[in-house]
């Protein structure tokens, strides 16, 4: 139960450090996604 519970902590802290890059990911898919819904108007 506690090597899940320090596994659990460690991904918490890989996901404070790199929250932004997840957030460029998500924004360059939305702008994909968006692109190609309008060039298919």
């Amino acid at each position: 139960m506690q090597h899940i519970e320090n596994g659990y902590r460690g991904m918490t802290v890989l996901v404070d450090l790199n929250w932004d890059r997840m957030l460029y990911l998500a924004t360059i898919a939305v702008a994909l996604w968006a692109g190609a819904y309008v060039g298919s108007l």
